[in-house]
């Protein structure tokens, strides 16, 4: 049985997804054999193309109690039978919305080229806020730390000149913006968190639930709404603090159609000329090339490219474990 060609894009992206999840070997497996199963890609083929991500297939059917790390016989036994529709049901209502407090160890340091503050973070695609806490974490940088936030650390082996600050940037207001943004108070909410983080990453399924417990303290101010809908409004509650704005995001744009990139981009560039905000963005090399092409040639296959105000100042691993700064 030959599958048809929307089954063969599916196969071909979970075959991607295989390579991509070296880091689950759980997952590995599950992509690679799903991508080889013409009757589970069938299933896959019913739901909508943004909805046919394996992180999301893969979390629901966790969610369903799917055991991982666990057999692929597992995960295909429930989405060809009895609970087929209550998994699919979970992947249409939820999305990967996974807060990798990781990548802080590259926004920390980017927002120390501003100063001490006080800042009024903004955070597009927040999800349950957690990146709006760089004041609630301890860093190692492997070249310097920085100490005395009485929160859980986090580390990244880095290379280059960077910046270590001196001192927690002094936070004066938190304000996320998210489709539909998760409440750090919800155990459900942070149990979906939870259930995304793959198998075998203990590590960080543990630093997650600290930094759940570090959100708590301080819960963000969340909007919910698209991007452009909710970004002046994020500015204005950013503006009335007395605080310095500072937009940030990262892993959150590649999810704009290439259209809405570029209008993002002119759009954060406009208001970072005009003294709004500063503006600090952490995603894939290809996904805002403008910003890319400030900085010299990618260290790796696939970096992270850390940009502040419109320009590349470091190439940093997706969840924070690299960094190599060259600005």
């Amino acid at each position: 049985m030959r599958p048809v060609p929307e089954q063969s894009d599916i196969a071909a992206s979970y075959r991607d997804h295989a390579a991509m999840m070296a880091d689950s070997p759980c997952f590995a497996e599950w992509a690679a054999r799903t991508a080889e199963d013409p009757e589970v890609l069938a299933v896959l083929a019913t739901l909508p193309t943004e909805k046919q991500q394996a992180n999301l297939v893969f979390a629901a059917a966790r969610w369903h109690g799917v055991p991982a790390p666990g057999p692929y016989a597992g995960l295909r036994a429930a989405l060809l039978g009895p609970d087929q529709q209550a998994i699919l049901d979970t992947v249409r209502t939820r999305r990967t919305q996974t807060n990798e407090v990781g990548r802080l160890t590259a926004l920390t340091p980017a927002l120390a080229t501003l100063g001490e503050g006080p800042f009024a973070l903004v955070e597009l695609g927040t999800s349950a806020g957690l990146c709006l806490h760089p004041d609630g974490f301890d860093y190692d940088w492997g070249v310097g730390t920085l100490t005395g936030s009485g929160g859980p650390v986090l580390d990244c082996s880095t290379r280059g000149a960077l910046p270590v600050p001196d001192v927690h940037p002094r936070i004066a207001a938190r304000i996320g913006v998210d489709q539909h943004p998760l409440d750090v108070r919800s155990e459900e909410d942070m149990d979906w968190l939870l259930t995304l983080v793959w198998p075998e990453q203990e590590g960080r399924r543990a630093r997650l639930r600290a930094a759940v417990e570090v959100a708590r303290r301080s819960p963000a101010q969340l909007l919910g709404g698209d991007l452009f809908d909710r970004l002046e409004d994020a500015l204005a509650l950013a503006e009335s603090s007395g605080a310095v704005p500072v937009v940030q995001h990262s892993a959150v744009i590649a999810y704009l159609e290439e259209p809405d990139r570029a209008r993002f981009h002119e759009r954060m560039s406009s208001l970072v000329a005009a003294g709004r905000c500063h503006w600090i963005s952490l995603e894939g090399q290809t996904v805002l090339p403008r910003l890319t092409a400030t900085g010299p040639a990618p260290s790796s296959p696939h970096p992270f490219c850390l940009a502040v105000d419109g320009q590349a100042v470091a190439w940093a691993h997706g969840h924070g474990r690299t960094l190599s700064w060259f600005g």
